[in-house]
């Protein structure tokens, strides 16, 4: 499988939203997909307006599945773009 970066800009209104949608993303891949795809982690972003965006991280068997798992899911999709490779200086760093 390969890696994927994916980007959400302005996906939601709220933060609550966006917790429905991460619901209904988890499910899609777990339930439906889940050979195809697998949902590694998701940065949220502050968008300009108030609304929410996510750069997410996946693994999936090619970019055609992203775009399905997102249509099942009802999730937006501006870009996909395949990881390269990884460099990581310092782990993530925990929630305050």
């Amino acid at each position: 499988m390969q890696q994927y970066v994916i980007l959400r800009r302005s996906g939601w209104t709220s933060p609550a939203e966006l917790e429905r949608a991460a619901a209904r993303s988890s499910q899609v891949a777990d339930e439906q997909m889940p050979g195809d795809v697998r949902w590694i982690r998701s940065y949220v972003l502050e968008e300009d307006g108030g609304s929410v965006g996510t750069v997410c991280i996946y693994e999936a068997s090619s970019s055609e599945a992203i775009h399905r798992h997102a249509s099942r899911a009802d999730l937006p999709v501006d870009e996909i773009i395949p990881i390269a490779d990884t460099v990581i200086l310092r782990p993530d760093p925990q929630p305050a």
